[in-house]
């Protein structure tokens, strides 16, 4: 085959450090955005951001040339810098230190965006901790609990 395809669809989540709850509504839109902007300057296309106050969930299709490491890097770096320049925030901002990224089939990827878009209403009954302990049985992805919450 002369030509290199891919589709690397996935489902981002990451948490405030300790989860507290930094990410105030009336930030979200522009943060999103900002995000949006940094995802897309790698290369790869942000589907759908979302969150609520103490976490984020995005859904990516990362480009061919960026590992999912180094671009949840990037975006960690840059959104934390711009949400330290908000007066809402008033002082040091940090996302935890590590995240959740699971693969999605191209078939589930409208399910997810609507899973992205009904946050709100999910964390009224559901914590982040027990949201991610359920993301990662389904992905079958095993957790130490003594490191995963930081």
């Amino acid at each position: 085959m002369s030509q290199s395809l891919s589709c690397n669809l996935v489902h981002v989540v990451f948490s405030t450090k300790h989860r507290e709850n930094r990410l105030v509504r009336s930030l979200r839109p522009e943060l999103f955005a900002v995000m949006a902007t940094v995802v897309s300057n790698t290369g790869s296309h942000p589907y759908r951001i979302g969150g609520v106050e103490d976490h984020v969930h995005l859904a990516i299709r990362i480009h061919p040339t960026v590992s999912g490491s180094k671009l949840i890097n990037v975006l960690k770096t840059e959104s934390s810098k711009w949400l330290k320049l908000q007066s809402a925030i008033k002082c040091g901002f940090h996302w935890q230190s590590g995240y959740g990224l699971f693969s999605v089939s191209q078939s589930h990827l409208a399910a997810l965006i609507h899973y992205i878009d009904q946050q709100e209403a999910h964390h009224v009954e559901v914590s982040f901790q027990d949201e991610f302990r359920k993301l990662c049985r389904k992905n079958r992805v095993e957790w130490d609990e003594t490191y995963v919450w930081d």
